[in-house]
């Protein structure tokens, strides 16, 4: 998809410096794929003690 958004320069510059990520792209994208992991950890964490884990059937 493409789209044409504002990104914060120095917050931008930051994450190039301080990652191995080359490209804009691919920071945005990486940090959609870091949001939409977050928000899937929080959906499972929302399940604590609604379901029963059997440990046994894993060994």
């Amino acid at each position: 998809m493409r789209t044409n958004i504002e990104i914060d320069d120095e917050l931008m510059s930051k994450v190039l410096k301080n990652s191995n990520i080359k490209t804009k792209k691919e920071a945005v994208e990486k940090g959609l794929e870091l949001l939409l992991s977050l928000q899937n950890q929080s959906k499972i964490i929302a399940l604590r003690g609604k379901i029963q884990f059997d440990e046994e059937a894993f060994k």
